[in-house]
């Protein structure tokens, strides 16, 4: 049964500015800091000096989108019925399984949020045209329908591929598009260990809750899988991910493979924990920390990689 049939028949709580904070998941942000960030030392190591300002506006939009993904994916995991106190989650990260507030509030906030990051979008539009405008729109009716629906994405097998593409691969050739003027699809090969990243944040997530997600008949890759092969499938993603990382700055921007032994020292303690996370219920606040901590690593140097390459930034 859903939560969603008695909440017309309820005195609720006043919905506070720190529940509107934890919905909105700031531990998740990485995921759009990092492929913002990516995008901007590719400009500026391709295409000279980039605009401080505008790097600005493009990291709060990709921000609010984020945000508006968490509180999204929060709400209609609220009302359907998938979330329940005897999972293991975070009150924090359960704001309407935990509080007695309307459950339409997070939908409000969800929408405006999005709002929000299409009002500091018509700046963007203004100053480089409608091409980031056309691919906002698909990263927004992804947004949606990565939760809304009858069959939402994120029930889906698909879930972290499209994840991954929308927050690691559409916001660097959007971001890149802005600060360098030019739409080339190499953008999206500089943009595979964002990718990588993001769904494997997904990934993890997913694999830890097979259980909950089966009772819930969520048909995640995780649940598609199983444990064991998904834990398989998921080692490969992560030697993939820092693989592609070395490949891409060896190729691209060979003078920032200073910066790669750096990343491998700083990052190998949480790498290690990862690989030897079970991904199971009772490990899923360890793994979804590890795996954020992981991405942070891993995408900062990838970025300072770029940036020693040859980058400028004015303001």
């Amino acid at each position: 049964m859903t939560n969603a049939n008695n909440q017309d028949k309820q005195s609720f709580g006043r919905f506070t500015l720190t529940m509107a904070c934890n919905l909105a998941a700031p531990h998740t942000w990485p995921a759009a800091i990092l492929p913002t960030s990516v995008a901007v030392a590719c400009a500026a190591a391709t295409g000279g000096t980039v605009s401080f300002s505008m790097s600005c506006v493009l990291l709060a939009i990709c921000i609010l989108m984020q945000s508006s993904v968490n509180t999204f994916n929060d709400y209609y995991d609220y009302v359907k019925g998938a979330d329940s106190i005897d999972d293991d989650v975070d009150p924090s990260d359960a704001v309407l399984l935990y509080n007695n507030v309307n459950p339409r509030s997070a939908l409000a906030l969800a929408v405006g949020l999005l709002i929000t990051a299409f009002a500091l979008g018509i700046y963007v539009i203004w100053q480089a045209g409608i091409i980031p405008l056309i691919i906002g729109i698909i990263g927004a009716v992804f947004v949606v329908l990565y939760s809304a629906g009858k069959t939402p994405i994120s029930y889906l097998p698909i879930g972290e591929v499209v994840s991954g593409m929308v927050m690691g691969g559409l916001i660097p050739l959007a971001c890149y598009y802005v600060l360098s003027g030019s739409l080339t699809p190499v953008a999206l090969l500089w943009a595979l260990p964002e990718i990588l990243g993001v769904g494997l944040i997904m990934f993890t997530n997913n694999t830890c809750d097979i259980e909950k997600d089966i009772d819930a008949n969520r048909h995640t890759l995780s649940v598609v899988l199983g444990r064991e092969k998904a834990r398989r499938a998921y080692h490969a993603v992560l030697y993939t991910w820092i693989i592609a990382i070395v490949v891409l700055v060896a190729f691209y921007f060979t003078k920032g493979v200073i910066a790669l032994p750096f990343m491998i020292l700083s990052a190998y303690p949480m790498l290690k924990a990862l690989l030897a996370n079970p991904l199971a219920p009772q490990s899923r606040q360890a793994a979804m920390s590890q795996v954020c901590c992981v991405n942070i690593a891993l995408g900062a140097w990838y970025t300072a990689a770029i940036f020693a390459s040859n980058a400028a930034i004015m303001l």
